[in-house]
Formats: structure tokens, sequence, C-alpha cells
């Protein structure tokens, strides 16, 4: 790997360090509570030392870890949090002090090791209204279609939307297609590309007002008319505010026209809604125009299939007790 592209996977791992940090749950609450007056949006390096140095004195793994003092970790924090000393070394030792779940330690291990198959995302949670053309000027001109879309959104037992899974198939209206754009707001941290996929180009595109493109690459280069199907996964950073209705839908936007969208919603069986409904909104930024109730099924899911799409948004949103 090149300086240049280690410096950008070591930035990228720790962006998501971070979000990990200040995402509201227990890697939060375990560096908070060392804190007399935390501050929203900001991580203080000294508690997050605290907790790394309580680990280390309970399972030493090393002479001197038993003794060990944070302010003795404050240049470890620091680099690790910054990117510049974010090694395998580091990794562990938050991974060790937090007890991050197995797939973040491996996304923030990938992310470090500079994998072109996961990349963090910056760009609100409003995804605003824009025309063809926009996306046009921004990414080139349209040169696939969809054949078929399949969303699978995961809401867990806090109530936060996880992450949605998509199988996606597309068909080449252009020779030579190895690449197609991927839109996105600020509400993204993480896309993972898996099945057909061979990688993420990794640069932004601003599209709009807090909207932002990039670019997917295809495992194989299309000729006109043919198909591959694509899977990949997002993973979101949600604060927790159930007021705002972003964080309690899953909207998708068609700016053109879409054949065959699959969406389903499961909830975690410990945290389901009281209500919920399959929407069509006034556009991006519109209020809804028409609804229907929607009744989980045994897997605690709701599902809708539509044959055909064109320039409109859909989707569900729920509500909790």
């Amino acid at each position: 790997m090149s300086d240049a592209g280690n410096v950008e996977s070591k930035r990228a791992a720790a962006e998501y360090l971070r979000e990990l940090l200040l995402k509201p749950g227990p890697y939060r609450d375990a560096w908070r509570q060392h804190v007399a007056r935390p501050r929203d949006g900001v991580i203080n390096q000294m508690a997050v030392a605290e907790v790394i140095a309580a680990r280390l004195r309970s399972a030493p793994g090393h002479p001197g870890d038993a003794q060990v003092m944070p302010y003795q970790l404050r240049d470890t924090v620091s680099g690790a949090l910054s990117g510049r000393q974010l090694n395998s070394t580091a990794r562990q030792l938050f991974v060790d002090a937090f007890g991050f779940a197995q797939h973040e330690a491996d996304r923030l291990r990938r992310l470090s090791e500079g994998s072109s198959r996961i990349s963090v995302l910056s760009g609100s949670h409003a995804v605003p209204d824009h025309a063809e053309q926009d996306v046009d000027h921004a990414l080139g001109p349209r040169r696939h279609q969809t054949v078929s879309l399949h969303d699978h959104i995961y809401v867990g037992t806090d109530g936060r939307i996880e992450g949605v899974r998509t199988m996606q198939v597309i068909e080449a209206l252009a020779p030579d297609l190895d690449r197609i754009p991927f839109l996105c707001d600020t509400s993204v941290t993480t896309l993972e590309a898996g099945q057909g996929c061979k990688g993420l180009t990794g640069e932004l595109h601003q599209i709009g007002p807090g909207v932002f493109g990039t670019e997917i690459l295809l495992a194989r280069t299309l000729a006109v008319d043919e198909t591959i199907t694509l899977e990949y996964r997002v993973n979101y950073q949600f604060p927790g505010d159930f007021t705002d209705p972003t964080e309690t839908e899953h909207r998708r936007a068609v700016i053109r026209s879409l054949e065959n969208l699959d969406m389903r919603v499961q909830f975690h069986p410990g945290k389901l809604p009281s209500h919920m409904w399959w929407a069509r909104w006034d556009g991006v930024e519109g209020g809804v125009l028409d609804r229907e109730v929607v009744t989980l099924d045994s897997q605690h899911s709701a599902h809708r299939y539509l044959r055909s799409l064109d320039k409109t948004v859909v989707g569900f949103y729920w509500q909790w007790d």
C-alpha cells in the first residue's frame, strides 16, 4: 500500500473508531462515567484512557499492565483516535477494553488495513429533493438500470436502525460498465461491498446540500444488456432521538424509474413498534401523501413488493410507545 493509501486507511479507521465511541450505548457510557461534564460529540481522551487502563489492570497481559495508569496511555489514545498510530496493538486495546462486537472489531481491522471493500462515508439525515440532472452532473450520465432491488432493514434492541442489506440486480445500458453510483447522506457511517462488488472508489462527490455520492466497483465489466447481482450493506449512526422522523422510517427515493422493489423491515423481538405504516411521500422533503396500516408477521417484520416505480418516494415508518 502507498504511503498516501496507508494514511487514508488509518484516517478512515480512526473515524469509525470515533463513531463507535460516540454512538449512544455501552461504549460511550463506559468512558462518559469518568467525565464530570460530558459534551455531545466530544470524546474525552483521558476518560477513554481510564477505561483501557482499568481493563489492563484487571487482565494484565504484559509486565507493567497491572500498575498502568491512565496518563501513561494518553499518547496511545490520542494516536489511535487521530489515526496517526492506529496499529494492531492499539486496536486490540480498544476492542478488549470496550468489548466491541466481533463485526465491529472486524470492520475496524479491515478499515485500518486498507480494505477497498469497505468505506467510511460522511455526507444530514434528510435527503433533499434533487433533480436527475444534478446526479448526472456530479456522477456522469446514466449507464445502467436496476432490474430488481431488495432492501432488508434491521432495527436493533435499542430501537435504532442498525443497517440495511441490499441485493440489487443491474443491467448495463452502455458498454464497458465497471461501476455504479451510490448516493448517501450523513447518517451513513459505512458502506460494505459484498457479492458482485470489486470494491469502492472511496471518493465522495457533492450532489446537493447534505447529499454525497461515491461509486461501487463491479466484480466484472459488463457489456450492453449484461446483468450482475450486487450485495452491499449500509450501516448508520443515529443518536437515538426518536422524535426525529428519520430515525423511525426507511424510505426509498426513486429519482428516475425502478422495477421490482422488495422492501422488508425486521425488528428485534424485544423492541417492537406500537404502530407502523407503509407510505408514499410528497418528494424527499415533503409530507406523507397516503399511508396504510401495517401488521408485523411472525418474524417481527413487515414486507412490501412493488412491480414498478417512477420518480416517487415510498417506504415504512413506525412509532414507539
